[in-house]
C-alpha cells in the first residue's frame, strides 16, 4: 500500500516563536565587544545607545571629541552632544579635568561599562575615603540598631553651584567675557547663576594666555542655527572640550648691540666706494697722501 501523501505545510519547531525576532547567532572568537543589556535595552535616544556601543568598540586612547563622532556618524553636533550629556548623566561617561607638569589643564575621558563602575587596573586611583573612628564595643551596643546617619550635605557640581557664590566671587575679566558674547551672537544671553557657574573655565583660558577676542571667537563660531537647550550649555561644552592652546614662547634675551655701520663714501682721489662716517678719501689715497711729502723732502 503506497503511503499517504499530504500538501500541508509542516508545523514549525515547537521551540521557535509564532512572532517577534529569531536571533541567528554565532559563536565569535575576534573583533567583538560585551555590552551590558542594560544599555543596549536603555529606553530614550537610539544615538544615545548607538554613541555608547561605538565608544565602548573603541581601542583605548581613541579620541572621542564630538569633532571625531560627528566624523563617523551622520548625525550633527547637536544631536552628539546631547548622547554624550545624557550618557554623562546616567553614569557612563565621565570627564576629568587634570593639570600636567607642565601646568597645562587637560580633559581626559572614562567610559564605563557598567554606571558608576570602578576604575580598571592602570586607571587612576580614586581618592581615599574617610575613616570612621572605631567606636568601643560598649559605645556600639548602645546605640540602637534602627539609627540611621545623618546625610551629608551634597557636593555641588559644576552645572549646580553653591548658592553662595555671587559676581564677586570670581573673575571680572571672564564675566566681561562673557557679558560681551551677546553683542556677537544675540542668543547668547546668560543669567548671573550661569555666568558664574561659566567664569571658572573663562578664567582657566585667560590665564593659559588665550587673549578675550580669541575665546569669543571660539564660543561664537560655527553654532548651530537653532538651540536645542540653554546657550549656558553649549558654551559650557566648548569650554570643557576645547583644548587649551599651548603656551607662549619664552622670548630670548636680546644679545649684544651690534656697532653701527658706517655708510658708503666715494673717495675723493680714486672715486673708489668705502665706508666712512663723512666724505674724504680712501685708504689707499690717504696713504698715498701720507708718503709723498716724505718723498718731497727727501
Amino acid at each position: 500500500m503506497a503511503d499517504s501523501q499530504s500538501n500541508a505545510r509542516l508545523r514549525a519547531d515547537a521551540g521557535a516563536p509564532t512572532s517577534g525576532v529569531i536571533h541567528v547567532r554565532t559563536r565569535l572568537t575576534a573583533d567583538f565587544t560585551v555590552i551590558s543589556n542594560a544599555l543596549a535595552q536603555r529606553r530614550g535616544s537610539a544615538v544615545t545607545v548607538g554613541v555608547a556601543v561605538y565608544i565602548l568598540s573603541l581601542p583605548t586612547g581613541t579620541p572621542v571629541t564630538i569633532a571625531a563622532l560627528c566624523a563617523h556618524f551622520t548625525e550633527g553636533e547637536i544631536l552628539i552632544s546631547r548622547a554624550l550629556r545624557e550618557l554623562e548623566a546616567a553614569g557612563y561617561l565621565e570627564r576629568r579635568r587634570e593639570r600636567l607638569p607642565s601646568g597645562q589643564i587637560r580633559t581626559r575621558t572614562y567610559f564605563h561599562d557598567v554606571p558608576g563602575g570602578a576604575p580598571r587596573p592602570g586607571g587612576p586611583p580614586e581618592p581615599p575615603k574617610p575613616s570612621r573612628p572605631r567606636k568601643s564595643p560598649a559605645v556600639e551596643q548602645a546605640v540602637p540598631a534602627s539609627t540611621v546617619a545623618p546625610e551629608a550635605a551634597p557636593t555641588p557640581t559644576p552645572d549646580q553651584p553653591e548658592e553662595s557664590a555671587s559676581l564677586s566671587d570670581v573673575d571680572p575679566r571672564a564675566i566681561a567675557v562673557l557679558a560681551s558674547l551677546r553683542r556677537v551672537d544675540p542668543r547668547l544671553v546668560l543669567s548671573e547663576r550661569e555666568a558664574v557657574r561659566l567664569a571658572p573655565a573663562v578664567t582657566a583660558w585667560l590665564t593659559a594666555g588665550v587673549a578675550p577676542s580669541r575665546i569669543t571667537a571660539l564660543l561664537t563660531t560655527g553654532l548651530p542655527d537653532r538651540f536645542l537647550t540653554r546657550p549656558a550649555g553649549i558654551l559650557a561644552f566648548r569650554l570643557r572640550e576645547t583644548p587649551l592652546p599651548a603656551p607662549p614662547p619664552v622670548p630670548l634675551p636680546p644679545g649684544p648691540d651690534r656697532p653701527a655701520v658706517p655708510p658708503f663714501q666715494t673717495c675723493d682721489g680714486c672715486e673708489r666706494a668705502f665706508r666712512a662716517p663723512e666724505p674724504g678719501h680712501c685708504r689707499d689715497c690717504r696713504g698715498h697722501l701720507a708718503r709723498g711729502p716724505l718723498r718731497a723732502a727727501g
